[in-house]
């Protein structure tokens, strides 16, 4: 997978941090990573990356497009369950290196049900136990 040119050149540092033109870094396997949220509530969804064909969809379509390092493959959110992420607004960190994406969420972002794919929470008092927070929001069997 590499970069096909579908993004200008990377410039200069001041260009890259405090320039008008997005210029995305990604990484040594082409993949730049996004934490995407809910934008109403600003919960934390999902973490994933994109690839430079996956970013140049969500940006012409609208929709959030990963890209699957487990499936190796473009990955439109939503194609099989129907849990499609519209795009609010996307936000580029300082260096240009990492995204974080605003969405509207129809249905669960979750693959196993839940909401957010942060449903569980490791508890920091030495047992290093998992404890889920929330309830489920969909039958993933039903899904997929």
């Amino acid at each position: 997978m590499t970069t096909q040119g579908l993004f200008p050149e990377r410039g200069s540092k001041d260009e890259i941090e405090t320039g008008s033109i997005f210029m995305p870094k990604f990484d040594e396997h082409g993949l730049m990573p996004v934490i995407t949220v809910d934008a109403a509530s600003g919960e934390i969804l999902m973490f994933a990356y994109m690839n430079d064909v996956a970013l140049e969809r969500t940006i012409e379509s609208g929709e959030a497009h990963y890209w699957s390092r487990s499936r190796q493959g473009l990955w439109h959110k939503g194609a099989t369950s129907g849990h499609v992420q519209h795009v609010k607004s996307m936000r580029v960190d300082c260096d240009q290196d990492a995204l974080l994406m605003a969405v509207e969420q129809s249905g669960g972002a979750c693959h196993v049900g839940y909401q957010s794919c942060f449903y569980r929470e490791v508890c920091i008092d030495g047992s290093k136990e998992l404890i889920t927070v929330g309830a489920k929001v969909f039958d993933p069997d039903a899904i997929y």
